[in-house]
């Protein structure tokens, strides 16, 4: 590809490419000598499994790779044991190397669902980190300064409201910096919320003569409810290793607006074919209902092989062609922010009942469904993000969406 078809593959997507003359003229090299370029991303391992919002880095890394450069999944074995003090309010829980080494297996098997193991590095931190040394390490503490530090927000906010910083989290920011010079990395990508980490190692591979690195940030993907970064604290995720009727319905429960950010941030889908998507859910010539199954279907078969998401297409449409759900039905939303939602004040705020003791009255009738399962609670109560589909008796639906 040319430097400009490349661009525009590298550019899908991401908030930000710093700095984008120097990435432009770092491809224009690699053409003329037919060297590729050198791409890192980092992941902690502080955690065993990854769900959607990890992938967005890995599938960058696979488009790099498909552009044909050398990707360099790099685990922070090390770093991980500090932990990354971003958007953290105090400081993080220091991990046993027992806890990172045993994440970091699953990563590994995890991540070769979306890069090519034959051509991808796996390269773990502590392999130069640990030969720093002390001496090492304080060299490296001198060329920043506390008051630098001091500058991101997240260590501004805490000093400024007198929350404690440990040293060692000073220390993050530098050794992921240095990573970037151990392996003389030509770009970086990272998550928005890693901006000044990423910078870091721009400055330091000047502080050891070399070129300094670009800057890929990527978005933070949002969760099923459409609104918060994808966590499973929140339950808002739909995590790589589960199972494939769950994946699939996950996708079907997100909102048509996220449909097309998922679409950008996940899929394989050529640009010029997603261009055409957001043309024809727009001038209606495609049903976001169609969008949404092809979706779920590149998905699951990612994770999962070839035509496990036809198969759970046919399980997903068996199950909601059995309950005759529609496609169209009144919608109403709610935010966990004002409490947990009472499913009969839902059905109510839907149209689908005129009060809720007449909700309460269909629920221990035994005539209504949540999600094609019966309801017996009748004080049941929605605390979960995420799009319900609720049933009164054969021909009456709502979609309640709670983020």
């Amino acid at each position: 590809m040319s430097v400009a078809e490349q661009m525009a593959v590298i550019k899908r997507g991401a908030v930000e490419v710093l700095i984008e003359k120097e990435l432009e003229e770092k491809l224009e090299k690699s053409l003329k000598s037919g060297v590729p370029l050198k791409i890192k991303a980092g992941f902690d391992p502080t955690a065993p499994d990854l769900h959607l919002g990890h992938t967005v880095l890995i599938h960058k890394l696979r488009q790099f790779q498909q552009l044909g450069h050398e990707i360099n999944f790099l685990i922070g074995d090390f770093t991980g044991m500090i932990g990354d003090p971003t958007g953290k309010s105090e400081t993080r829980k220091v991990l046993t190397r027992e806890d990172v080494l045993r994440n970091a297996e699953t990563y590994k098997h995890q991540v070769f669902k979306i890069l090519d193991p034959d051509k991808t590095k796996v390269v773990f931190n502590s392999t130069w980190l640990n030969e720093l040394g002390s001496g090492g390490m304080i060299a490296l503490a001198s060329k920043y300064t506390v008051a630098r530090m001091l500058e991101r927000d997240d260590f501004h906010k805490r000093f400024t409201g007198q929350q404690p910083i440990a040293i060692h989290e000073f220390l993050y920011p530098l050794v992921q910096g240095y990573d970037s010079v151990a392996l003389r990395s030509d770009v970086e990508l990272g998550g928005t919320d890693q901006k000044f980490n990423l910078l870091m190692g721009r400055e330091l591979q000047r502080e050891w003569g070399q070129p300094p690195q670009c800057i890929l940030t990527m978005p933070l993907l949002e969760g099923l409810d459409g609104v918060n970064k994808m966590s499973k604290s929140l339950g808002n995720y739909i995590g790589i290793t589960e199972a494939p009727d769950e994946i699939f319905g996950k996708v079907m429960s997100i909102s048509d607006e996220l449909m097309v950010r998922y679409y950008e941030l996940l899929s394989d889908m050529p640009l010029s074919e997603l261009e055409k998507l957001k043309s024809g859910l727009k001038d209606k010539s495609v049903h976001p209902m169609a969008a949404k199954k092809a979706l779920g279907r590149e998905i699951v078969s990612r994770f999962h092989g070839t035509g496990a998401g036809e198969a759970a297409e046919e399980n997903f449409v068996k199950r909601f062609k059995e309950n005759e759900i529609p496609d169209e039905m009144p919608q109403v939303s709610f935010s966990l922010a004002d409490g947990t939602v009472l499913l009969a004040r839902a059905m109510t705020e839907a149209g689908l009942t005129k009060s809720n003791g007449e909700g309460k009255r269909n629920i221990e009738g035994g005539g209504v469904k949540l999600n094609g399962e019966k309801v017996s609670n009748v004080n049941l109560e929605l605390a979960a993000a995420g799009e319900y589909i609720v049933q009164i008796g054969k021909r009456r639906f709502a979609r309640i969406v709670v983020s």
